[in-house]
Parts: C-alpha cells; structure tokens; sequence
C-alpha cells in the first residue's frame, strides 16, 4: 500500500468518525477532506472543483428550486387535504390513504419539501379527527425515503451516481430503472409501517371532543422551593390552581409520573409539563408558584412583553444545525425562547439546552410581534407560523400551472431517452428539470429573488466534495485495495454476494 492510499485511507475514516460525532456540517466536513488531498498532491486542483460542474450535481440544485415552486403553488396542500379522511376513522385506514400517495410524490419532488408540507396538515388533521399525530408523522418520514428509491429523480444519491456513471463512458439511469427494486422495497416498506407503527409508536388518542380543532402546546414549568403550590394536588391530569391547562404528567427525581391515571401531590423541584392552547400562556405567565423553566434566566421586562408564540422549522442555512440551545444562544441571535421542540412526531420540552438542532426541527418560540415581520420570510427558516399552522397564499391558476410544469418534466425525462439529439444536446433529466426550472421563474410561481433560500447548499458542497474524494481513492489506489479485498473475501458465494457486501 503507497503512503497516498494510507493518507486516503486515514482522512476516510476520520471524515466518517467527525460526521457520526456530528462536529460540523456535512458539507463543510467533506470540503475540508477533498481541499487537504488537493494540498498534499493527491488530486489537482481541476480535480479539487470537477464535482461542482457535474450535471447531476447542477440536476439537484435546479430540483430544490422546482419543488419549491410545487409546494408554492398549493398544489400538495390541496392534494394531501383531499386524501386525509374528515371523519374518525381507524390508524391504519387512514394511513393506507396517506401513505402510498406520499411515496409516490416524494418519488418526484425533493423529500424535505414534501414533509414540510404534510406535517403540519396531518398534525392538525389529527387533532381534529381525536387521533395521535405521532402514528402519522413518523411514518410519513419513512414514506418518503422509500418513495425516493423508486426514480432517478427520487433523491440527490440517485443523479449522483447517475452523474458519475455518465463521466465513466456509461450510459446512465434511465428515469424509472431503479423502480424495478425501488418499488418492491417501497411496498414492503409501507406494509412493515402498516403493521407495525399501531404497537411500535408512541401516542395515545387525544383528550377532548372529536371535531374540535384546537391546537396545544407543551410547557414545561417548575414549582420553586419557597412555592406556594407545594402540596397541591393533580388530579388526573386536572389542575384546579390552572384550569385553563391540562397536566400531561409530572417529572421528579428524574422519573416521569403520567398524570392522566394517577393523583400527584406536588413537591417542590417537581418539573410539570402542561397543555394548553397557544391563549392560556399569558396565564401561565402570571401565575405565583410555578415558572416556566424557559424563562428562569429572562429578564422580566421581556417576560412581560413576550406573550406570544410562533413557530419555526429550521431550514439549511439556520446558523445553529448540530449546536446545542445552550451552546447557541437563541435570543441572542433572534430574540425568541425556545419552549419545545417538535421532531420526527414527538414534542420535546425537557432537556432543551442538551438537545442539537436538527434541519427540520419545528420550534415553538416565546416572543413578540415583531419576529415575525423580521425573520418571517428569511433564509434561515423554511416557514414561520403564528401559533398555528402555516399556509401560502393560494392561486388556482397556479396550483394548476405547476402541475403541469411537474408532469411535463416527469414525462418529458421519461420519453427524452429514447428522442434524438437536438444540435447535438441530449434531451434528458437535466435538459426537463432546467426547462421545467425556467417556466416556474418567468410565470413567477415562487419569488425569484430569494431563490437562495431555497437551495440546500451544505448538501450540494457534500455532493461536489464527494467527487473530489472519490478521485483521490482512485488516484491513491485505495478504492482498488478496498474493492479487491471485498471480492477476495466473497467471490467463492457468488455475484450476488460481491453485490450485496460492496452495499454494506
């Protein structure tokens, strides 16, 4: 083995111990890497930024912006309203309804756009419907990773390898090639997610009247050991010194103890997590015995301003992914606090100042009136709500308008495979997405100008990076090292095996 491929070898399983360790952005972490081979002569600097002009690296950029003129457009929203049941039914029915069409869309569009948008229609369909939203909104994460294994366009890895296929002399993924397995997968995917999510995930029906569309928020409170509600008692999740709120249970010696089953006399240092609507907060606020642990270090002035809840989700360009709230100081940056934290169909309200920031986290906010005019259409969030939930403003002609331009660019990629070549340009993925791209500009389905916002840019920089790392396994050897030692290990099992262990 030469000294490069031992140097390769070495970054390699660095690179990947500083990602599992989660130090820093993926995108950063992967430049760095390619930038040091380029340093120590491993790759040339043509090398070095090859990756940044690869056409499936361009085909994804130009996808994030073409999803976010879909979801625009209004277009899912009305989709996903006219899937969801309006009646009570059973978790499984209606996730048969849900689930299937959520794959099927998330095989065409970028998987983050597609979440933002159905989370918080099926959260809110949930409540109103009396069911826990968490057997939805898990599953509906899981949807769309197996949705994206179906076609080419279905996520990044997908052009990726497409891309570098092309650059190797082949000839590439057709548009429905890798649907032949994507799609069995896909199905034993979502009939696992049908059996299993009843028993597997959390969540209990909600408390209250079927039909009543009311949203509640989570807080997290602390009795103080000069308080005067040190021995009062709850109640089976009834709280008469709070009536406007429930308990959803009580914290004490770091054991959680459920209220809605149980009478729990108070104690003092006892952690509380209440529920309420977004209106019983200035309540809380006021009330003598309990503080919201959120507020212990607040100042008062803000206390008495603060009364108003907002929501965020975390886009790509938010500042703070992979940092702590305690090592970040929210209020700093934008003058909120954050009260809960909503991931992956769980409502996270302890433990806020232990807990990294993810892109996607859905952020419940205590702050003022003017956060959202400041940062409501900034680059750092994908959508910031009022206490409720968020909707863009709909035109029809645009929901429609965007169909089209989707349809024309699935079909157009599908058929562009087998048409000729037009001045001697291939019509193909790259050729539908870029025209595709360019009618949602010019009929301004989103704002061009604050296109940026738009584009994940720390996944395109892995991307462009991982090019420039691929070039320096090769160039170093290593990759031929590693590939002949795997098929030196399993070749006497058969093709089969050599394919699945290079997968591993």
């Amino acid at each position: 083995m030469s000294i490069d491929a031992i140097i390769v070898l070495t970054a390699l399983i660095a690179m990947l111990i500083v990602l599992a360790m989660d130090k820093m952005r993926p995108g950063l972490t992967l430049l760095l890497v390619a930038i040091g081979f380029m340093l120590m002569g491993i790759i040339t600097p043509k090398e070095m930024v090859a990756g940044f002009s690869n056409q499936g690296m361009i085909t994804v950029a130009i996808l994030f912006l073409v999803s976010e003129g879909v979801r625009r457009s209004g277009a899912l929203d009305y989709l996903i309203k006219k899937i969801l049941p309006q009646t009570k039914t059973s978790v499984r029915k209606a996730q048969l309804r849900m689930l299937p069409t959520i794959s099927f869309i998330s095989a065409f569009l970028n998987n983050t756009a597609v979440v933002v948008i159905f989370a918080p229609i099926i959260k809110k369909w949930a409540e109103f419907v009396n069911m826990p939203s968490q057997k939805f909104l898990i599953p509906l994460s899981y949807a769309t990773i197996l949705g994206g294994l179906c076609t080419l366009i279905g996520t990044s890895t997908n052009l990726v390898v497409h891309g570098m296929m092309q650059e190797s002399g082949y000839e590439g993924l057709k548009m429905f090639e890798l649907s032949k397995i994507g799609i069995i997968i896909t199905i034993a995917g979502l009939i696992y997610i049908f059996i299993a999510s009843k028993k597997l995930l959390p969540g209990n029906n909600l408390n209250g009247d079927t039909g009543k569309e009311i949203k509640e928020y989570y807080f997290d409170a602390i009795v103080p050991e000069d308080s005067l509600l040190t021995g009062a008692v709850i109640d089976h999740g009834h709280f008469k010194e709070i009536p406007q709120m429930s308990v959803y249970g009580v914290y004490r010696n770091n054991s959680f103890m459920p209220a809605d089953k149980q009478r729990i006399i108070l104690r003092a240092s006892d952690q509380i997590i209440l529920a309420g609507k977004s209106s019983s907060l200035k309540t809380l606020i006021s009330i003598e015995g309990i503080k919201l642990t959120c507020l212990q270090n607040v100042d008062k002035d803000f206390i008495q301003s603060a009364v108003k809840l907002v929501e965020v989700v975390l886009g790509p360009r938010f500042p703070g992914i992979g940092q702590t709230l305690g090592k970040f100081d929210f209020f700093r940056h934008y003058g909120g606090i954050v009260t809960a934290v909503n991931r992956n169909g769980e409502r996270i309200t302890t433990g806020l100042n232990k807990l990294k920031l993810q892109e996607g986290d859905n952020l419940v906010l205590l702050t003022d009136d003017s956060f959202i005019s400041t940062w409501g259409d900034s680059k750092v969030f994908y959508l910031v709500s009022d206490a409720g939930d968020f909707e863009i403003p709909q035109q029809k002609s645009r929901r429609w308008l965007a169909s089209v331009i989707l349809i024309f660019m699935i079909v157009g990629a599908t058929i562009g495979e087998y048409m000729p070549k037009v001045n001697g340009m291939k019509i193909d993925m790259f050729y539908f997405a870029a025209a595709a791209l360019f009618a949602m500009t010019a009929l301004k389905i989103f704002p061009a100008k604050k296109y940026t916002k738009y584009v994940s840019w720390d996944v395109l920089i892995a991307i462009a990076s991982a090019f420039a790392i691929s070039q320096a396994m090769t160039n170093s050897g290593i990759a031929n090292i590693i590939a002949g030692v795997i098929i030196d290990i399993v070749k006497d099992y058969g093709p089969h095996a050599v394919l699945a262990a290079l997968f591993l």
